[in-house]
């Protein structure tokens, strides 16, 4: 019995040595730390803080390098100038999307988020082009997100000042802003379903109408009924936690730091008053708050190292070659935490995204909503949500915490794939 799990533990070797000396010994794919039989490099990055294990890799093998996540190689793509190049300007060589995850099993390649190639561009053009037909970026869909703004206001108004988790709250909006688009229907906040199914998401999360009839005589048409339902979760999933999440981490900065939110209030009262609720005209108008929602979404990283993507063709990518169906993973922490962009990175500080004169700074190295062309599709409606939702809820409310400021604990509850704010709590005073 021992003479055969030696012999096993040998051939295992053998065959990955083999594979590693095809791909990596001969210098094809980037330089990166020698991988060990089965587990390649599992035991040299750390599952629950990855982009910080990617970062200290970086350091010794560069902005391009490979790992071997189990018996298959990876090549990491970090810092600015290489995500570029790679996303951006060789964006269709770098936008396959990778299949292994149990969440892509379960959409079996269809939908927005995890299918490819012609199935991916089909579905991604006629989500885009219903998108903006319902008004995406237009005053049709911001008039949505003021309606349902009105009813979180009013349910915040319930809670009559007494301690309250706002995440259930918090994700009533985008859930029935997509809705309201995709169904022309939204859900009372009472709703028995319309709970669970904002639950549903957040349990997603934590582990981890006409035009398709005209379609029908396309026979290579990718619009079938089980592309559609895939599609409509993708919407909701990616549409509904995300924005909340990143809202409630939000708040949870504005708690830790009282002196930027009496800041935001104070150009509320200036700009837009407290007899008219605000709109997205004035955000260009209102520079320290977009710094800050910038800052918020910066200083976060809610997805630090989004679900890897493959090379769609064989790629000479500076100087290496990577070939066909390759997994890469692109390190956003890696951009959005750069030292030289933005000093001092661990820092909360509205001010990496204002000028020496206060006028709002845009900076190429915000990539919150990743970049090229698997970006996120929803993310005009997500600016309009979280400046609409933000702003109301400081124009009508006093954000009261249950423990000292200095005693608030920002630190994300997950540093995986996701970087999800922790529980807590606060008081919703009105003005």
């Amino acid at each position: 019995m021992a003479l055969f799990v030696i012999l096993v533990i040998c051939l295992s070797c053998l065959i990955f040595l083999s594979l590693w000396n095809q791909h990596y010994g001969k210098g094809k794919l980037p330089p990166g730390p020698s991988p060990l039989p089965i587990v390649g490099n599992a035991l040299q990055v750390d599952i629950k803080n990855i982009s910080k294990s990617l970062s200290l890799l970086a350091k010794e093998y560069g902005p391009v390098f490979t790992v071997y996540l189990g018996m298959k190689p990876t090549v990491v793509l970090h810092g600015y100038e290489v995500l570029k190049e790679a996303l951006v300007d060789r964006g269709d060589e770098f936008s396959g999307k990778m299949q292994s995850s149990l969440l892509s099993k379960v959409s079996q390649g269809l939908g927005i988020i995890f299918s490819n190639g012609e199935i991916w561009k089909q579905t991604r053009r006629f989500s885009l082009m219903v998108l903006r037909s319902m008004g995406m970026g237009k005053k049709t869909i911001e008039d949505r997100i003021q309606e349902e703004v009105l009813h979180l206001l009013e349910a915040l108004r319930k809670t009559n000042g007494s301690p309250c988790d706002p995440s259930f709250l918090l994700a009533c909006v985008p859930c029935n802003v997509i809705s309201a688009v995709i169904f022309q229907h939204r859900f009372d906040y009472n709703d028995e379903i319309f709970q669970e199914f904002v639950e549903n998401f957040y349990r997603t999360v934590k582990t981890l109408a006409s035009p398709w009839a005209q379609e029908k005589q396309n026979k290579n048409s990718e619009f079938t009924m089980e592309n559609l339902v895939i599609t409509i979760s993708d919407l909701f999933g990616a549409g509904t936690e995300t924005t909340s999440s990143t809202i409630k981490y939000g708040i949870l900065l504005l708690l830790k730091h009282p002196e930027v939110t009496a800041k935001i209030q104070e150009e509320i009262t200036r700009v837009i008053g407290r007899h008219r609720s605000p709109c997205m005209q004035d955000r260009n108008h209102m520079p320290y708050t977009d710094a800050v929602l910038h800052e918020i979404q910066r200083y976060i990283d809610f997805v630090p190292i989004p679900l890897p993507r493959k090379t769609t063709q064989d790629v000479e990518f500076r100087g290496y070659h990577i070939p066909k169906g390759t997994s890469v993973m692109a390190c956003l922490t890696s951009v959005l935490h750069d030292e030289k962009e933005f000093p001092h990175p661990e820092k909360f500080d509205p001010g990496h995204f204002l000028d020496e004169r206060g006028n709002f700074k845009k900076s190429d190295y915000f990539m919150a909503f990743s970049a090229g062309k698997r970006s996120c599709l929803g993310e005009g409606l997500a600016r309009m949500e979280m400046f609409l939702i933000l702003t109301n809820i400081l124009q009508h409310f006093t954000l009261k915490p249950l423990v000292n400021p200095e005693d608030i604990d920002t630190t994300p509850v997950l540093t995986g794939l996701l970087s999800l704010p922790p529980s807590y709590e606060l008081c919703f005073i009105p003005v």
